[in-house]
């Protein structure tokens, strides 16, 4: 019985072995998804102990990282002055310094005040005509801002024709007198003024005039002339300003060279300081 199981169970083994073998080589295919296949695994990177290492410096190569933030300048404090000793400007101050520096331009101590006059008319009774030009140049000082005064002089030039071969007349006169002014309110003032004038006039006999040598003889008297009135500044800037006065001649008579009213035209000139 054991011959008879040895040869068998060998005949198995030789049979099953072939099929076994056939298994092995058999190729398995992949029948999963596209996609479906996981990702591999990376090992997780060992841990490093930094508790005592010193930390790392960044240094900055141009082109590499963007530039530092440039701080910026501390503006400048302002120097300190006779006005501001400090250099600080308190609200509202530098709009009063600069209403005050205008207020000192316009009333210096010292100005000019100056009329000019020019007018021509034709004769009334007899061809040709009258020229009349005319300057009263004054200096100014201001005792204060409202009260003004000072010596000034006038000068009038006259030269009358009359045609038809006459002589002409020539006549010069100088004057020289002392104003004062006093402001009121805003623009508007009071002036007065007293003037001496050294008068030339035609000589006259007979209603006509003396003529020797074919030229009209002329004469001079003294004329005083007291005038009062009032008056309206208009400022064109800080140094200049222009003037309309109405004045009233307490000496209005028929030697008088000022004749009611007395309406002038003059410009102040701030000068100095």
């Amino acid at each position: 019985m054991k011959r008879l199981l040895l040869p068998f169970l060998l005949g198995a083994v030789a049979l099953l072995a072939p099929g076994r073998s056939f298994a092995q080589d058999k190729p398995v295919l992949n029948t999963a998804p596209p996609g479906t296949r996981p990702a591999p695994v990376q090992p997780a990177p060992a841990r490093v102990d930094t508790s005592n290492v010193a930390p790392t410096i960044p240094v900055y190569t141009p082109g590499t990282y963007p530039a530092p933030a440039t701080q910026p300048t501390p503006a400048a404090l302002p120097a300190p002055s006779d006005q501001s000793p400090s250099g600080l400007e308190l609200p509202g101050r530098e709009q009063e310094r600069k209403a005050a520096q205008q207020h000192a331009e316009q009333y210096t101590k010292f100005f000019v005040y100056s009329g000019f006059g020019f007018n021509y008319g034709s004769n009334y009774y007899s061809d040709g005509g009258a020229l009349n030009i005319s300057i009263s140049p004054a200096i100014g000082y201001r005792i204060n801002d409202r009260i003004s005064v000072g010596p000034g002089i006038s000068y009038t030039y006259t030269n009358q024709t009359f045609g038809k071969g006459n002589p002409t007349l020539n006549l010069n006169s100088l004057g020289f007198k002392v104003f004062a002014q006093v402001r009121i309110i805003d623009q508007f003032f009071i002036h007065g003024e007293y003037e001496s004038t050294n008068v030339e006039y035609p000589s006259v006999v007979n209603n006509s005039y003396i003529v020797v040598n074919n030229k009209i003889e002329t004469s001079k008297r003294q004329i005083e002339s007291p005038l009062l009135g009032a008056g309206y500044r208009s400022q064109i800037s800080n140094r200049v300003a222009a003037d309309i006065v109405l004045l009233y001649n307490f000496n209005d008579n028929y030697e008088s060279i000022y004749q009611n009213p007395v309406i002038r035209f003059n410009f102040l000139f701030n000068i100095g300081r």
